[in-house]
């Protein structure tokens, strides 16, 4: 036993040491780029979501699963991430399977225009957050540009060791932050209204690549082998561009795979969405008030064309969303509290 041992401690002390020193350097996302966390965040939340939400912020910032709970009593989630590339959705989503199969996955279609790895940083926040598995790992390698190696997203301290002179006292917090969103949704109570919004410039070649039609299969064929109702949506906004080449590929794809195809954008009467109102950013996103009018409009959708369950009349799960729609209200008033002058916020979490 005493020479097991000798084999055992300090293995097991050289592992702890090293994970906590891992957890030390790794980005905590607190202080900037906060919306790294959403992903880590999802775990928390894991299990019993009807509708899960993929895409990059103009899901996060545009849907508000609060909403479609108190509207409607639909239990969703968003596993959003910054510029989310649709192979980082793919990712998610199989990764999301080993917790939960939910009735029904929603797709935004924006990340189309995308059929190669971009950047780390963007690559950084939709898979570090991930917990280790096949689904991670898949995602990274295809993911990773010329210039970065997979180990690093194995053992992300071979990436990060370098900040030691950069270190703060939030580094020190390796068991988790204040919760950013609300079952994925990022809220924003302020206001800047679109104005003077840019003509988007004519593309050369409106076809989008290969590895996004590669994975809009994969995904659409990942919902069918589960049982799962697969939706494609347009999330509004009003930059960056949808151009209306892209929408018809889009809808010609839902047609012939018999998929549900919803471009919020040809709904603006009945979302009642105001861009004077409704946007934190000038068009891009939606603030708070905008994306519960999206949400009401496309829960009733959502529950038109869809089997989901009213949960508002289950005390076990109306208690966990209590605590949420809690928190939700607490950080509304928060955020209306420290908004400045001219209606914005520096800060939103």
């Amino acid at each position: 036993m005493k020479r097991i041992l000798r084999i055992i401690l300090p293995l097991f002390l050289f592992a702890s040491s090293f994970w906590v020193l891992q957890c030390i350097v790794v980005p905590k996302y607190v202080s900037e780029n906060v919306e790294g966390r959403l992903v880590a965040e999802y775990y928390d939340s894991a299990g019993g979501n009807e509708v899960m939400f993929l895409g990059d912020c103009e899901v996060y910032s545009n849907f508000s699963t609060v909403r479609l709970w108190v509207e409607y009593g639909i239990t969703s989630y968003i596993r959003g991430s910054p510029q989310q590339l649709i192979w980082h959705s793919y990712y998610l989503l199989e990764d999301a399977l080993r917790y939960e199969t939910p009735k029904v996955v929603v797709f935004n279609v924006l990340a189309m225009k995308y059929g190669k790895p971009q950047n780390e940083a963007y690559n950084r926040l939709a898979i570090d957050g991930m917990r280790f598995s096949k689904s991670k790992i898949e995602s990274a390698i295809n993911s990773m540009t010329d210039e970065e190696e997979l180990v690093t997203y194995i053992f992300p301290i071979l990436r990060f060791h370098s900040r030691w002179s950069e270190l703060c006292f939030e580094d020190l917090n390796i068991f988790g932050t204040q919760r950013l969103s609300h079952n994925g949704y990022v809220m924003r109570v302020d206001t800047k209204p679109a104005m003077n919004v840019p003509t988007p410039p004519p593309l050369a070649d409106y076809s989008f690549e290969d590895k996004a039609w590669e994975y809009l299969d994969k995904m659409a064929e990942l919902c069918i082998s589960n049982g799962i109702e697969f939706v494609l949506v347009k999330s509004p906004s009003i930059h960056p561009a949808w151009y209306p080449e892209w929408d018809t590929q889009i809808k010609e794809y839902a047609d012939k795979n018999g998929i549900m195809y919803v471009n919020t954008l040809e709904f603006q009467r009945e979302t009642g969405i105001d861009y004077e109102k409704d946007t934190y950013d000038a068009g891009m996103h939606l603030n708070l008030s905008g994306a519960e009018k999206l949400s009401v409009w496309f829960g009733a959708l959502l529950k038109e064309h869809f089997d989901l369950h009213d949960y508002r009349y289950s005390q076990e799960v109306a208690k966990v969303w209590h605590d949420k729609w809690a928190y939700y209200t607490w950080m509304k008033a928060v955020q209306e509290k420290i908004l400045l002058d001219d209606g914005t916020l520096n800060r939103y979490y």
